[in-house]
């Protein structure tokens, strides 16, 4: 994958610094996720499963 090519965005709750991790919808649904801090770095690859079992445990509270 091309993550070059991916449109990245950021959580309007992690302020004016980049101590967060940026998230891109990838091609086939899923996600990707990356550090702000180091984005030339490769990202980890989410599939859209995992992405959403991600979500629902946060919204949940699972995952807390």
């Amino acid at each position: 994958m091309d993550w070059t090519k991916l449109t990245w965005r950021k959580s309007i709750h992690s302020g004016t610094d980049d101590n967060c991790v940026e998230v891109a919808v990838a091609s086939d649904g899923g996600r990707a996720v990356r550090d702000s801090k180091v984005r030339g770095v490769s990202a980890i690859q989410v599939s859209s499963d995992g992405w959403n079992a991600f979500i629902n445990g946060l919204k949940h509270e699972a995952l807390r």
